[in-house]
């Protein structure tokens, strides 16, 4: 072996000097400041205890990760902890995302199901997507766009609703964005209601132009309603009305009414007690259609985590949050599997009744209580049937049946805690126009049935025994009013979650669409997006303003980033000439697929 000349070796014995002095200067300033001055002391004098000197520094120096403080802490990768995540990283601040799953999503998770002839894939939670150009804003922000990272087909029809009537056939209707057509389809069913269409959506395209500041506001204390634009909002409102009630001064038939009230079940509420303020729901399908994503919603979050990831944000896989630490009432970071990991801020994107229950000390927590937290009112709970299926489902892409005893199935739901005998629900089936969900010639059909949830004196069902009693119920169902020609046979693949398994995922009481909607829980009601009592502790997601859903859900990001960018002393990116919003009411155009 050759020899290194004694000049080269004496250059390279200072480079690796120089290396291992720098590396020791990093190693020491990412150091919190209680062991920055003790390592100091006892690198500069080594022989006063050279046997301590070198165990302390040995084992300051080797400690991993968790003593590095970066600006912020994110619990949980869902939709609203991802968003949160691309503007505070493009506005300058340093992200880590704690994931206690093995991939990104939250609820928009993906899941795959193996079969014979190849792989079906499912959106565990949400399959509507409503609102792009929320998300658009957002991506801006971080230098990207939706249409670059996804690829979404607008629908058409935009879902079919089954009408359910006692011993009659459903009533079929096909909703589209085409308000004319619309008009007539509605006319058919009642002459009065086709043109009383046309003016409930142009009332409500007035009442979301008001609404806007409120929907894009934090709302701390009744002080902010106060505001000009806020009032301005409060004369589109009657609190005092619930949706279905509201709906009565348009539509003379109740089937109408439903179909343009049973979207308050995207709240996980009833139509009857939902507020009137929720009118918007149907407005937005509408005026601004509803999108599939190539791949599903959950490819939306991976192209959220591929972003953030360009932008220096740190995933942690695999590591579920115990508790976040508090020096007093400052927040100094989150416990991963008993580790310290130092943070100046910890935003929580996990369920906001659960997460605070677990982990935030309850002499912390102010009005929330543990007590206070399980006497809140929740959402109704989901029974999810995630199906495989030999062939092709003459299913539009969207397929929603509401029972013939509408009535009496939410009550059933909300009051009794009990399963109807006829309940309603709700079909998708993406292989109809996505070949990328399932083999071909298969179908991978996603089921919600609505649910009571499992919060004490409201539920009375036992799910040992009553998933296989429901899941029959719910495939006699898409045989006889889906005409799903034997289901059972083709089944090919097949997984069920139930309330007691959303709960046991850290949601309270397996609410899959969180505290409820309800005047005495909405606006300041609400978990704050910056936690009162606290320092250094946020929330976003649908436990917070404004509320449950995609759109909604980037929307309290946008908020909470903007404040924790202001706390840290950051120019927010969402605010830059270039991203900043021009108000809520935004063009957002692509392919429409008729299907």
């Amino acid at each position: 072996m050759a020899r290194i000349p004694k000049k080269s070796r004496t250059w390279m014995s200072r480079l690796q000097s120089a290396h291992e002095s720098l590396s020791l200067t990093y190693n020491i300033i990412r150091l919190p400041c209680a062991y920055r001055f003790t390592t100091l002391f006892f690198i500069a004098t080594p022989n006063i205890l050279p046997n301590a000197t070198a165990n302390y520094t040995h084992m300051i120096l080797s400690q991993p990760h968790s003593q590095h403080v970066s600006d912020v802490a994110i619990v949980g990768a869902g939709p609203g902890g991802l968003a949160a995540a691309l503007i505070l990283a493009a506005s300058g601040a340093s992200v880590d995302i704690y994931e206690s799953q093995p991939a990104v999503g939250g609820r928009s998770r993906r899941l795959t199901l193996d079969g014979d002839e190849g792989q079906y894939h499912f959106d565990v939670g949400p399959t509507f997507f409503m609102m792009p150009y929320v998300l658009d804003e957002i991506l801006a922000s971080a230098g990207s766009k939706l249409s670059e990272r996804v690829e979404l087909q607008r629908l058409d029809p935009m879902y079919r609703l089954l009408l359910g009537r006692p011993d009659q056939a459903p009533i079929t209707l096909d909703t589209t964005q085409d308000l004319r057509l619309m008009e007539q389809r509605l006319s058919a069913i009642e002459p009065h209601d086709g043109p009383a269409f046309l003016k409930f959506i142009s009332d409500n395209r007035r009442k979301l132009q008001a609404m806007t500041p409120l929907l894009r506001s934090p709302i701390r204390s009744v002080l902010d309603l106060c505001s000009v634009d806020n009032m301005r909002a409060g004369t589109h409102l009657r609190p005092w009305q619930s949706l279905y009630e509201h709906l009565r001064g348009y539509f003379q038939n109740p089937h109408i009414r439903l179909a343009l009230s049973f979207q308050s079940k995207y709240l996980g509420m009833s139509p009857f007690e939902c507020p009137e303020l929720f009118s918007i729901l149907p407005f937005i399908e509408y005026e601004y259609g509803i999108w599939h994503p190539r791949g599903g919603c959950n490819a939306i979050m991976n192209a959220m985590r591929e972003i953030a990831e360009e932008l220096g944000v740190r995933f942690h896989f695999n590591s579920p949050v115990d508790t976040i630490e508090f020096e007093g009432r400052q927040a100094v970071g989150v416990r991963v599997n008993g580790a310290l990991h130092r943070h100046k801020h910890v935003v929580i994107n996990a369920d906001a009744a659960a997460a605070m229950k677990r982990m935030i000390p309850e002499s912390l927590r102010g009005a929330w209580s543990d007590q206070s937290i399980d006497r809140k009112k929740y959402s109704c709970s989901t029974f999810m049937m995630y199906l495989g299926v030999d062939g092709e489902v003459e299913l539009p892409h969207h397929t929603i049946y509401a029972s013939r005893q509408y009535e009496q199935n939410l009550r059933d739901i909300s009051s009794n805690g009990v399963l109807s005998e006829d309940p309603s629900m709700y079909v998708c089936n993406p292989s109809r126009l996505d070949d990328s969900m399932a083999p071909s010639g298969h179908s991978a059909l996603y089921i919600l049935v609505p649910t009571p949830n499992t919060q004490p004196g409201v539920n009375h069902v036992d799910w040992n025994s009553s998933s296989a009693t429901l899941r029959e119920r719910t495939l006699d169902q898409l045989e006889t009013i889906f005409g799903v020609g034997d289901i059972r046979g083709r089944i090919r693949a097949e997984k069920h979650i139930t309330p007691n398994d959303w709960a046991a995922e850290g949601i309270q009481y397996g609410a899959t669409f969180n505290l409820a909607h309800t005047l005495g829980q909405m606006l300041h009601k609400r978990p704050q997006h910056k936690m009162r009592g606290v320092e250094g502790t946020w929330f976003v997601g649908g436990g917070t303003h404004p509320g449950s859903g995609l759109p909604v859900i980037f929307l309290s990001s946008q908020i909470t980033a903007r404040l924790l960018c202001a706390e840290l002393g950051l120019n927010c990116a969402l605010d830059t000439p270039s991203t900043r919003h021009s108000g809520m009411l935004q063009p957002w155009t692509s392919p429409t697929v008729n299907i």
